[in-house]
């Protein structure tokens, strides 16, 4: 969306590499702070910290490896961009604690996996402009709602370890909350892309995931794990839908 024709194929790459490494940092992150609780959740306990198979030093060194490939990878960007990516390490260490103190680990989760949307949009244009913001905001409510359909997955254990969540929050007005989070994220989208004067075929994919989201909202059955599962993974083809469209848009934002 930031670029003015086609993206480089290089920041992409970089990217997609950094993306896996730091999403994996923080997963180990969230692994060593809930250990405990996992071993104590059916879905959880054969994950390998909290079953033993990898100890904590074992882990805080996986951690260390993961952290130095993400900090070379952003050193190939600008310094403003550098920055930024250094401030989303707060978001990764407090998130896993989030559970433990509030009803909306969704929120912290949201702002933490969609920093992307400010990271990626400085590394084009060296700075964070108007459509960048919305998008990342269009972002953590999109994830409030899909993260709101995993933790249905758990809420029975988590009642027993006593770790709060949406999904407990919400209890059974959860569609009316999903409807809503997936309403203000594709509306927040929209803006985004009216911001970065976005052809229609953008404005055309965003309007069929709306079509995919209300699926979703529809057919998940919140009291089945398995459904839970299903329908929170479809999510990702929510995310290729509204990138086939920011791809045939072709973006044309001054930089």
């Amino acid at each position: 969306m930031a670029s003015e024709g086609a993206p480089s194929l290089w920041f992409m790459t970089l990217f997609g590499v950094g993306a896996l490494v730091m999403r994996g940092a923080g997963c180990v992150v969230n692994d060593l702070a809930d250990r405990n609780f996992d071993s104590m959740v059916a879905r959880t306990a054969t994950r390998p910290i909290a079953s033993g198979q990898v100890s904590v030093p074992q882990a805080l060194l996986f951690i260390g490896l993961l952290c130095g490939l993400g900090f070379l990878v952003l050193l190939q960007f600008n310094a403003y961009t550098v920055y930024l990516g250094f401030a989303s390490l707060a978001l990764i260490v407090v998130y896993p604690f989030m559970k433990r103190f509030t009803y909306w680990p969704q929120a912290i989760l949201g702002l933490t996996f969609n920093w992307g949307a400010l990271v990626g949009w400085s590394a084009v244009t060296g700075e964070i402009q108007a459509p960048a913001l919305w998008l990342y905001v269009a972002g953590i409510f999109w994830t409030l709602g899909y993260d709101t359909i995993y933790a249905h997955q758990d809420k029975a254990d988590d009642l027993l370890v006593g770790v709060k969540s949406t999904a407990l929050k919400f209890g059974d007005e959860t569609p009316k909350w999903l409807i809503a989070f997936y309403m203000i994220a594709v509306a927040f989208l929209g803006v985004s892309g009216w911001l970065a004067e976005l052809a229609w075929p953008y404005f055309a994919g965003v309007g069929a995931g709306i079509a995919h989201l209300l699926w979703q909202v529809r057919a998940v059955d919140l009291d089945n794990p398995k459904s839970c599962h299903r329908f929170f993974n479809s999510n990702r083809d929510f995310g290729l839908i509204v990138l086939a469209g920011i791809v045939l848009a072709g973006p044309a934002v001054e930089s």
